[in-house]
């Protein structure tokens, strides 16, 4: 089957926008495929539609650096480019469609993230690695580690006295673990998902390998961080988990999380200003719902008031001994892992193709993505080396 015979279902512009539509400062990317050279574009979202802003910022990352990213934002005028609808409705076409359509809000920062932030997630990663990967196994594994922790990580401090004291524990009863030293230990779990550029955006397809049979959305809250290491905005990411290659062993973790079309980003950058800040993140929710063709549907929440540290600990741990002239695209992990069964009893949940997975937040709007094998998904194309050459075509390099 083609890409352009499988049906997509339409997205309105009311669920992409925030709650408060365009009160805040977004910043996005989008596809031009006018003029001489098409390429992409750095655009502001605004009521009045959107504007190409690449003759002063020919890159996100270059806007994420003013010393006011927002105020930068709100006082340049742009070049009016089209209506939001517009654009939207041609995002869900294939990667190939010339026609104008959005991209993921980021462009050459590096693209990272962290696990195990959340006691409920971390405990899921154990019960993988027990498992071995085995979605059918996972049950007895789950009621024997409550049994031995139950609920004694909810609240605790990573690398707090408390934490060691359980760590001592646990190891004498044999069910220590990688995930717990992350989880619980002084040192953060940070890795990089993504390739510069590889990341897909709202209407595009996400991958997941077609040899994975236990795999599963992960929303998440995604720190935007300038080459100064200050944290400017946030996004929506889709951190896509393979659960039963990690599972087999936690030196999987890049052939789990880095496939084609795995890493989704959106729908924009929210830019800290007068209407949104840090604290306001810190109370996020980020619901999920995934809708099969099957008629399956699923819903949760990830509460990022739960994290077990403090998302601008995770940036200072990112950047505690590199840096990123180019800034970086930090995803700050879920507490969201699905474990109802979906095709037997026992089973837990995974992807098939063709679901719909829908992340949203009230602060930034929805991230609306299907899912597709890695193998079949549009292939990544567009790089480094043809961003910069695509930038010099268009004179937008100084």
């Amino acid at each position: 089957m083609s890409h352009d015979d499988i049906q997509r279902p339409l997205q309105s512009v009311d669920r992409l926008l925030p709650d408060d539509v365009c009160a805040g400062t977004l910043l996005g990317r989008a596809w031009n495929p006018g003029g001489p050279t098409p390429g992409p574009m750095v655009v502001a979202i605004r009521a009045e539609g959107v504007f190409d802003v690449s003759a002063r910022w020919p890159t996100v990352a270059d806007v994420l650096d003013e010393l006011n990213p927002a105020g930068a934002l709100t006082a340049e005028q742009g070049v009016f480019v089209g209506r939001l609808e517009e654009l939207l409705a041609n995002s869900s076409l294939p990667a190939d469609a010339h026609v104008m359509r959005l991209l993921a809000p980021a462009d050459v920062q590096v693209i990272k993230a962290c696990g195990v932030t959340f006691a409920d997630s971390m405990i899921e990663r154990v019960i993988e690695e027990r498992a071995k990967g085995d979605a059918a196994g996972a049950v007895l594994v789950r009621e024997h580690i409550m049994a031995a922790v139950g609920d004694n990580l909810q609240g605790m401090k990573p690398g707090s006295v408390e934490a060691i004291a359980l760590k001592e524990v646990l190891q004498k009863k044999g069910w220590w673990s990688a995930y717990l030293e992350v989880g619980i230990g002084p040192d953060a779990e940070v890795f990089t998902k993504a390739p510069v550029l590889s990341a897909v955006g709202p209407g595009a397809r996400v991958g997941i390998r077609s040899d994975s049979a236990w795999n599963n959305p992960e929303p998440e809250v995604v720190l935007a961080v300038n080459a100064r290491g200050e944290t400017v905005g946030i996004t929506l990411g889709n951190d896509v988990n393979l659960r039963d290659i990690e599972g087999r062993s936690a030196l999987l973790l890049g052939k789990a999380k880095d496939n084609n079309a795995s890493c989704a980003l959106g729908p924009f950058i929210r830019l800290f200003d007068q209407t949104f800040c840090m604290d306001d993140v810190r109370q996020m929710t980020l619901s999920l719902h995934v809708e099969g063709k099957d008629g399956y549907t699923m819903s949760g929440e990830s509460h990022l008031a739960r994290i077990s540290r403090d998302p601008l600990d995770l940036v200072a741990q990112t950047i505690s001994a590199h840096q990123y002239p180019d800034g970086f695209m930090l995803f700050t992990g879920t507490l969201f892992t699905p474990t109802q069964d979906r095709d037997a009893p026992g089973a837990g949940f995974t992807h098939h193709v063709g679901d719909v997975v829908s992340i949203r937040s009230a602060w930034v709007g929805e991230l609306r993505n299907e899912v597709e094998h890695s193998e079949t998904a549009p292939p990544w194309q567009f790089g480094v080396r043809a961003l910069m050459r695509n930038l010099a075509a268009r004179g937008l390099l100084g």
